[in-house]
């Protein structure tokens, strides 16, 4: 009987050990925007917390958040829209941190007439997938503000690559970009900038996402992995040229970019002027969470998303803020 009980407290210890090593899955989309999950990995800042860091990439935030509530991935950085429009059907998802503030940018084609927002009624437009976080910012901010309804511009539901490609072989007059596909469009085709939505509307764009299962049953695991992506935004800030070395092969499969102008540009070259354009912040000040509630109060003014009881949905019920406020930040 007594080397039984000399046996749990090993059996447990064992156990804690292989939780600890444990693979952690990291989601991603291949954007700009989730620069801080891809530095933490090339630099090998996840290794430095101590954990066994797996990179998934999905083509969309959609199937992303489906992973997340399925639980094949322990976090993910996404918009936040798809976890609030989950959220309301009653999936468990926590809102852990911050990650990129918005640029969304407009690129317009040469010759097309479209110098604003409102111009582009009775053109196409290049943009990502209905419901994704840039799709209901673009219709519920961009077009609303300009005044265009349902209707006045061809939105065609498209991946960041297609959309320049469609600018190229000019499919589209138009594009609702994010970095670095915005840099890379005004270097391939003849597109110029229009419009810049973190400069009317500034809002957390993506934010690190997870299931509160996860975060219940690996929280330590959790906290190390923003601390992880906390040092990413750091060498994104201040070395940004050392960043645009690690990840630059994610965007751009070739060594250099043909550019129209300019020539052959070192890809790094590309991805350092992208990131100069980005605010990363793993915080969530008063300001982002009031912008996270208008996201989901639009989402339901679009009918996207529905409550029960057919009250506005209350973003702090799946915002977690333990991790900055032990962290200070």
């Amino acid at each position: 009987m007594k080397a039984k009980f000399l046996l749990l407290p090993a059996l447990l210890l064992v156990s804690a050990f292989a939780q600890a090593n444990e693979t952690f899955k990291v989601g991603y989309i291949r954007v700009m925007d989730d620069a801080q999950a891809l530095v933490a990995h090339e630099a090998g800042f996840y290794k430095q917390q101590g954990l066994d860091v797996e990179m998934v990439e999905f083509s969309s935030g959609t199937d992303l958040i489906k992973a997340i509530v399925g639980g094949q991935l322990d976090t993910g950085v996404l918009g936040f829209t798809n976890a609030v429009a989950w959220a309301s059907k009653g999936a468990d998802l926590k809102v852990v941190s911050g990650a990129q503030l918005g640029y969304h940018s407009i690129v317009a084609r040469d010759g097309t007439g479209i110098e604003k927002v409102e111009d582009l009624k009775g053109h196409s437009l290049a943009s990502q997938k209905e419901g994704s976080t840039a799709d209901v910012v673009l219709r519920g901010v961009t077009f609303k503000n300009a005044g265009l309804e349902k209707g006045d511009v061809n939105v065609l539901g498209v991946s960041p690559a297609v959309a320049v490609q469609s600018l190229v072989s000019g499919r589209v007059d138009a594009a609702f970009l994010f970095e670095p596909y915005d840099r890379i469009a005004q270097l391939v085709a003849p597109v110029k900038q229009i419009y810049e939505v973190g400069e009317v509307w500034p809002f957390p764009c993506m934010v690190v996402i997870t299931s509160g299962e996860t975060l219940a049953k690996r929280k330590d695991a959790v906290w190390k992995s923003l601390d992880a992506q906390r040092d990413a935004i750091q060498m994104l800030e201040e070395k940004p040229a050392d960043a645009a070395k690690l990840i630059a092969q994610y965007f751009i499969a070739e060594p250099t970019l043909k550019t129209r102008e300019q020539g052959e540009i070192p890809r790094e070259q590309v991805i350092q002027d992208a990131i100069a354009t980005q605010t990363f912040s793993a915080k969530l000040g008063q300001p982002e969470l009031a912008r996270i509630q208008e996201l989901a109060d639009i989402l339901q003014e679009q009918g996207s998303l529905k409550t029960r009881d057919g009250k506005p949905f209350d973003t702090k019920a799946i915002v977690d803020l333990s991790w900055q406020e032990a962290r200070e930040l």
